[in-house]
């Protein structure tokens, strides 16, 4: 069975904001905007990143659990971490035999979603999604539209090589998620526990930002490196030498 790491979901307080920081620093555009969001009290946005996703989610209501989400973490961040199975019924199974609460799950003839319920996984929301004609590695992917490959942009960044899960322990939440993926954990170059999926890492780190547990960063691949730090420079958002804060994410940009 493989696992692919396929969308990552944003929180923000202000949609246009980051979506501009994404648009003026990585290149990126958007390729879908889901009107089916609106039931949530949030409105949205997927840049394609190569054959992956970055979804910006903004509630645009009062009561929202994105709204919630921003207060308890302190303002925008990383929300979700979303991928792509090969087979959902053994993925389903694992979920009930570890007895993880789910907060959606739907079954449908093209793409099936189970939601994980964070106080179950910790870490951040974990999503397992099977998509129906995705074996090709730039096959389908319903949650971005059917028309997502005219907004692909590759020329600043092609990829998304890891997601950065901070925790206070990092090493419990990584065997938790080891638990739910069936992934063994090995120790990145850094030493930090890792899940290595098909496409991509999932990187457990401590937390150090005083915003406690949750998704705290993405590493991207880049194609531009200058171009991008020279725009985030530009615009106040470059950290360091190779990182970059968008969205309350720390975005590294990587060779591969």
């Amino acid at each position: 069975m493989w696992l692919r790491l396929r969308q990552i979901a944003l929180v923000a307080r202000d949609l246009g904001a980051v979506t501009e920081d994404l648009r003026s620093v990585f290149g990126l555009e958007v390729g879908f905007r889901d009107p089916g969001v609106k039931t949530f009290g949030l409105q949205n946005a997927i840049f394609p990143v190569g054959n992956q996703f970055i979804e910006v989610v903004s509630p645009i209501q009062e009561g929202t659990a994105g709204g919630r989400y921003l207060d308890r973490r302190g303002g925008d961040g990383g929300y979700m971490v979303i991928c792509q199975c090969d087979n959902h019924a053994p993925r389903k199974k694992r979920v009930a035999d570890l007895k993880i609460r789910k907060v959606m799950e739907h079954d449908g003839p093209e793409y099936s979603v189970m939601q994980l319920h964070p106080r179950d996984t910790g870490g951040s929301f974990l999503e397992i999604d099977f998509q129906k004609g995705g074996e090709a590695i730039d096959g389908p992917w319903e949650p971005a539209g059917k028309n997502f490959r005219a907004a692909i942009r590759t020329d600043v960044v092609r990829a998304i090589a890891a997601a950065e899960v901070q925790s206070p322990n990092p090493d419990a939440l990584a065997k938790r998620w080891s638990e739910i993926t069936e992934i063994p954990i090995a120790a990145d170059s850094m030493g930090n526990a890792s899940l290595r999926l098909q496409n991509a890492v999932i990187r457990f780190v401590k937390d150090t930002d005083g915003r406690g547990e949750g998704l705290g960063g993405l590493d991207l691949v880049a194609a531009d490196r200058e171009r991008a730090l020279e725009a985030a420079l530009r615009s106040g958002k470059r950290a360091s030498n190779n990182v970059i804060n968008i969205c309350g994410m720390r975005f590294r940009l990587t060779d591969e």
